[in-house]
């Protein structure tokens, strides 16, 4: 069969397929630069957003933990929730080594920054950094500087427990170790009888306060805390009461040391010598009154060779010319021990720690 029509021809080819040009135009360039250039934009700007805020959680938690160092009115600290570590403030205010401070600080500022943190009312209180803080009122107050206006501080905005507060108030100091043992046994009283303070008297405070101390010197604070609190007020210059003296003397009252004599005899004492009499007298052995016709002496000397002997109540000592240091020490027990023995044969046995 013919594939022609009536009209003589055939079917036409189909034409061949054209191909399209699909390059971009200035136009479409144009618009998909701008589309790339906002994507790349939203994620960076997401990326930011999320750095942003783990950069604000981690101030925020460095804020709270008092790792930020922020100038604070002097206006807005108060010092007045702690008990202070130290006893005679006014004393050490007024004192040379608060002039050396406030000195220290017209020269070069304030170097150490104090700490505080937001009492249960939201005001800021002091924990660390008296001295300074008082230097740098009285700065203040003396030029009127605005230098002198602010302080340097770290805050703690946390919820801690307020018996970390009186640990971290005294671990400042005690690091310094310029504390007395009368003022570390005076922070555990004030402590032990904080109202917010549950569960310690003022002997279990000494370890929750200075655990981190010698435990002999534990031992040391808790005498002055039974000192202070059988004494009261009738010790009035208890910063002054040496180590070796303050604890004999709570270890003869915890035997049976006449407590109120010896508040009595404190309670006369016009000044600090006339006090450490009175303390001392409470370790004196009880002896005879004297004879009548017998004389009181305070001392008495006399030689033995080349060795000069000065005796006292509670002491005799012993000077000469040889070095006791290196003898053996069997050896010198030994004559101490026979010098013991000669005492006792008249005085009637009687226990001693040599």
């Amino acid at each position: 069969m013919s594939k022609k029509n009536k009209f003589g021809f055939g079917p036409l080819d189909p034409p061949a397929p054209v191909k399209r040009d699909r390059s971009v135009g200035p136009m479409g360039a144009a618009v998909r630069e701008v589309a790339e250039s906002l994507t790349q934009s939203t994620e960076a700007k997401v990326e930011q957003r999320k750095q942003n805020a783990e950069d604000a959680k981690s101030w925020r938690a460095a804020q709270e933990d008092g790792r930020v160092l922020e100038r604070v009115p002097l206006d807005d600290v108060d010092a007045s929730d702690l008990p202070r570590d130290r006893l005679e403030l006014e004393a050490v205010a007024a004192s040379d080594e608060m002039e050396e401070l406030k000195a220290s600080i017209r020269e070069r500022g304030q170097k150490e920054p104090v700490e505080l943190y937001v009492d249960r009312f939201g005001g800021l209180q002091l924990k660390k950094g008296w001295r300074r803080l008082t230097a740098l009122r009285q700065l203040f107050a003396e030029t009127r500087d605005d230098a002198y206006a602010t302080i340097l501080a770290r805050i703690d905005r946390g919820s801690a427990d307020r018996i970390n507060h009186y640990v971290d108030m005294v671990e400042e100091n005690v690091v310094r170790e310029d504390l007395t043992f009368a003022e570390m046994a005076q922070v555990c009283i004030a402590a032990a009888q904080d109202d917010f303070v549950d569960g310690y008297n003022a002997e279990d405070m000494v370890l929750r306060l200075y655990g981190a101390l010698h435990k002999m010197k534990r031992s040391y604070i808790r005498s002055f805390v039974f000192l202070l609190e059988n004494l009261g007020d009738d010790l009035k210059w208890p910063k002054s009461v040496a180590r070796n003296l303050g604890v004999d003397v709570a270890r003869r009252l915890r035997d049976g040391g006449d407590i109120e004599g010896l508040r009595e005899a404190l309670r006369a004492a016009s000044d600090i010598p006339a006090q450490i009499r009175a303390l001392e007298a409470v370790l004196k052995p009880d002896r005879p009154a004297p004879k009548d016709g017998d004389k009181a002496r305070e001392k008495f000397e006399f030689h033995v060779g080349e060795m000069k002997v000065t005796a006292r109540q509670g002491e005799c000592r012993i000077v000469a010319r040889a070095d006791f240091a290196s003898l053996p020490r069997d050896q010198l027990e030994r004559a101490i021990k026979a010098f013991q023995d000669v005492l006792d044969e008249r005085s009637g046995p009687h226990v001693t720690n040599l």
